[in-house]
């Protein structure tokens, strides 16, 4: 599982096998949330997490929206396409 991105001590990453449509985990201690990108526009929306509090996702969430262009680019580059 490639980390494609850090935010903080969290780890954003994209599982080589995984399904469609583009999306992110993002795993912390005892935490993890689950982002679909929306690619190639987002921007990213939840779609499930565990462990993180609405100020820590929102968070995220801008991060995630901040480097999309990036993170779409990695799930291309990881799954060959959309």
């Amino acid at each position: 599982m490639p980390t494609v991105l850090r935010i903080g001590g969290l780890r954003v990453v994209v599982y080589p096998n995984d399904h469609r449509p583009p999306h992110v985990h993002v795993i912390g201690t005892e935490t993890e949330a689950v982002f679909i990108l929306n690619c190639p526009n987002g921007p990213p929306s939840l779609r499930g997490s565990f462990g993180f509090s609405t100020a820590e996702l929102n968070r995220i969430a801008s991060a995630l929206a901040a480097s999309l262009a990036a993170l779409c680019g990695e799930w291309e580059r990881i799954h060959d396409d959309y």
